[in-house]
């Protein structure tokens, strides 16, 4: 079964530290827990909250499940035609807004708790 440390391992350098910094605040500052699914990295409490998916011009999108949902007060996230799903570009560790991430996630973490779908 394949790691989400040798998915980490499998990425150019750009995208290796960018998955390599949100796995580790997924995991320790928020307590998500982490499994390779649909071969990208998958965060869970109850249910899947985010995941981290590389795209093509050498980003991670940091994408939410349960984003139709999500009140996006930041005005960051980007549902990009899916009715579910809005997540955020993001293509480099020092540009990435930590507070404004944090309260997605906090948000993204109470609908966990709320809501079975």
């Amino acid at each position: 079964m394949k790691t989400v440390e040798n998915f980490i391992l499998e990425l150019d350098s750009q995208q290796k530290a960018i998955v390599s910094y949100l796995h580790q605040h997924l995991t320790q500052h928020h307590d998500l827990m982490a499994k390779i699914s649909f071969n990208i990295p998958m965060y869970y409490k109850r249910k899947w909250v985010c995941y981290l998916n590389p795209i093509k011009n050498g980003g991670i999108e940091l994408a939410f499940t349960k984003g139709h949902r999500l009140s996006n007060d930041q005005g960051m996230l980007k549902s990009k035609g899916r009715k579910r799903i809005s997540g955020i570009e993001l293509f480099d560790v020092q540009s990435i807004p930590d507070r404004s991430i944090d309260e997605i996630i906090q948000e993204a973490l109470i609908l966990d708790q709320l809501y079975n779908t």
